[in-house]
């Protein structure tokens, strides 16, 4: 597959140690490269997300499904954009349905505050994109606790400080 070819070239590129592994920093540079400029907690979260064998660089099949995520999220965005460069917050709700992320309207209202950086109910892609990837990690750490698959979790004390201590999401 030639896309393959191109995110291995890309990869090795970004891996200027050649460990076959990219650190935060060398991942948050070059996606700045690509105008996408992510504070380096956001791109160390991207890295926990896809993290497959914990520890704590991101692998070329872990970059593959990074990357695909970020492709379905941009595809998104730019569906919905209109050439504005932003999306509102309805916008904004429509595009995390198709993502596949069905928010009730507190948590939908949350979110979007916490990421409307301006304060002014636009998000540019860089805002939609950390969105996306604070929704898919929480989802993650959700499904973690989630064992029967029921949409719900109880959560002892032991368990609700290991999240909170070590589950940066």
């Amino acid at each position: 597959m030639e896309n393959a070819a191109i995110l291995r070239q890309w990869f090795d590129r970004v891996d200027s140690e050649k460990t076959g592994n990219i650190t935060a920093a060398q991942l948050k540079g070059a996606l700045v490269v690509g105008n996408l400029e992510f504070p380096i907690t956001v791109v160390q979260q991207m890295i926990r997300m896809y993290d497959f064998d914990r520890n704590g660089t991101m692998s070329f099949e872990e970059f593959v499904a990074l990357n695909k995520f970020l492709i379905k999220v941009q595809h998104v965005f730019s569906d919905l954009e209109r050439d504005r460069g932003y999306l509102v917050p309805d916008e904004v709700y429509q595009a995390l349905l198709k993502i596949g992320f069905s928010l009730d309207s507190p948590a939908f209202y949350t979110v979007c505050e916490s990421f409307d950086e301006k304060k002014n109910g636009r998000f540019r892609l860089v805002d939609f994109i950390s969105l996306c990837i604070f929704v898919q990690s929480a989802r993650n750490l959700f499904n973690s606790f989630d064992t029967s698959k029921q949409g719900r979790v109880t959560l002892d004390l032991n368990q609700f400080l290991y999240c909170t201590a070590n589950c940066r999401i």
